[in-house]
C-alpha cells in the first residue's frame, strides 16, 4: 500500500513541519487525517481526488487531526467521517463511530482500525496486513518522542502499552503524521520504550533528591529547554508520576510527589 501524501500545510512548536495526512485509492479514495482546514491542504485534495472523497478517517481528535473535518465536510458533502468517540473533543459533524478492530475497506485493501488510547484517549492506527503497512497518527515520530499531555487525556501507561500491542503486529513501514515516513518502526518503537524506561528512572532519581514538585523534576531533567516546551516537559513528568502513583510507587500530597515508603 502507497498512499499519495498530503501537506496540511499547519508548521508550528507542537507540529513541527506541519501533519500529513495520507489518500488511498482513487475510484473510493480514503482520506486519513483531516489536517486544519487550509486552502492549499482542501486544493491538494482536489487535485489528488477529482471524484471527491469517499471517507475520511480520523485517527484522533487533537485539533491538528480534526479540525479541518468541517471545511472537508462543506467541499465534499457526500464523505463519510470516521473515528474513535470521543465526545467532547468531536466537532459538530455527524460523526460514524468506529471501534478496536473494525474494518474499512479502500480501493487497495482493508485497513484494521486498532485502538491505541495514550497519546490521547481515542487515538486509533490503521493497519494494512498484506502489506505491514500502519498509519500511525501520532504514536511515533521518526527523529523525536511523542508528547504524553496528561493534563489534557495523555496516559503513558496505556501509551506504552499502544506501542507493544503496535510491535506485536510486526509492521514494516509507518506513515505517521509527522515527519519522514519510518521504515523500521519496530526498531523505533524499542527505542521509544527504552526512552521512558530511563525517564522514569531519571523521575524516580529526582524524587530521591526531594525534588518533589512537577516544576522542580521537569526543571532537572529537561535543563535548558526552550521556554515554549516548558509546558509540555512538565505534562510529560505528570504522566510519569500519575503511572507510578497507579503502580503504588509514589503518593501525591497536596502538590507535592514522594517515594512510597519515605513518608
Amino acid at each position: 500500500m502507497t498512499p499519495i501524501q498530503l501537506a496540511a500545510a499547519n508548521p508550528g512548536p507542537m507540529t513541527g513541519d506541519g501533519n500529513w495526512t495520507y489518500l488511498i485509492g482513487t475510484a473510493s479514495p480514503v482520506l486519513v487525517d483531516a489536517g486544519v482546514g487550509k486552502p492549499s491542504h482542501l486544493a491538494a485534495i482536489a487535485d489528488a481526488a477529482p471524484r471527491g472523497l469517499s471517507r475520511v478517517v480520523v485517527t484522533h481528535a487533537h485539533p491538528d487531526h480534526v479540525s479541518g473535518a468541517p471545511e472537508i465536510a462543506r467541499r465534499w458533502p457526500s464523505a463519510v467521517f470516521e473515528k474513535y468517540p470521543w465526545p467532547e473533543r468531536d466537532p459538530e459533524l455527524p460523526w460514524r463511530s468506529l471501534s478496536d478492530g473494525d474494518l474499512i475497506t479502500t480501493d487497495d485493501g482493508v485497513l484494521e482500525a486498532v485502538h491505541t488510547p495514550g497519546h490521547a484517549p481515542d487515538h486509533l492506527v490503521l493497519w494494512h496486513q498484506e502489506s505491514r503497512t500502519m498509519f500511525t497518527g501520532d504514536m511515533l515520530v521518526l527523529g523525536n518522542s511523542v508528547v504524553i499531555l496528561a493534563s489534557h487525556g495523555g496516559d503513558l501507561a496505556a501509551y506504552l502499552a499502544s506501542l507493544r500491542r503496535m510491535r506485536d503486529l510486526n509492521p514494516a513501514r509507518a506513515y505517521p503524521a509527522h515527519g519522514p515516513v519510518i521504515d523500521d518502526p519496530i526498531g523505533l518503537i524499542d527505542r521509544y520504550l527504552a526512552h521512558r524506561a530511563k525517564r522514569e528512572e531519571q523521575v524516580l532519581d529526582a524524587l530521591a533528591q526531594q525534588q518533589d514538585t512537577v516544576e522542580a523534576i521537569a526543571t532537572g531533567i529537561y535543563a535548558g529547554l526552550i521556554d515554549t516546551l516548558v509546558p509540555m516537559a512538565r505534562d510529560s513528568v505528570l504522566a510519569h508520576l500519575q503511572k507510578l502513583a497507579r503502580e503504588g510507587r509514589v503518593v501525591q500530597v497536596n502538590e507535592r510527589w514522594t517515594l512510597v515508603g519515605t513518608l
